[in-house]
Order: structure tokens, then sequence, then C-alpha cells
């Protein structure tokens, strides 16, 4: 991350951590990579993803349920296609 976090964006980063490694194998590298570069819109739509609870997160990321929200759903598409140096 090359751009200095916001107090409020450095709180979103520490909830981002969520210990189950199924989850943290997508969520961290987001975060390390490409959080702090996206727009507003796809900022909020992490924070509320982040809102979500650990089993329905890990649901929506092995594709055996969606969220109803659309923007955190196409935030999870994105997530699971993103390549990683």
């Amino acid at each position: 991350m090359s751009k200095e976090p916001t107090l409020h964006q450095r709180r979103i980063i520490y909830q981002a951590r969520r210990g189950l490694k199924e989850l943290d194998y997508y969520i961290d590298p987001y975060v390390k990579e490409h959080y702090l570069l996206a727009d507003d819109d796809e900022q909020s739509a992490f924070e509320r993803l982040l809102g979500y609870e650990d089993p329905d997160l890990l649901l929506f990321f092995l594709g055996q349920d969606s969220p109803d929200d659309e923007k955190v759903a196409h935030l999870i598409q994105k997530i699971k296609t993103l390549k990683y140096a």
C-alpha cells in the first residue's frame, strides 16, 4: 500500500483480519494491494462486506450463497478473480 491510510481506513484494515484461514486467503491480499487504491464506493462496499459474520462470508466466497447487497456481491467476485504476484 503506497497511500497513507486515514484513521477510518486503519480501522477497516484492522477489522479485515478475520483469523479464519479460508477468509484471510481472499481478504488479506485485497487489503494489502487494492483497498487503499480503491474508489470511495468500493471502499464502502468493503466496509459493508466486513459487517457480515464469518460463516456468511465463507459461504459467499465459496459461492454457496450470495449477499443481498449487489455492490458487496460484485466486490466478492472481484476479490476472487484478482491475481497477486
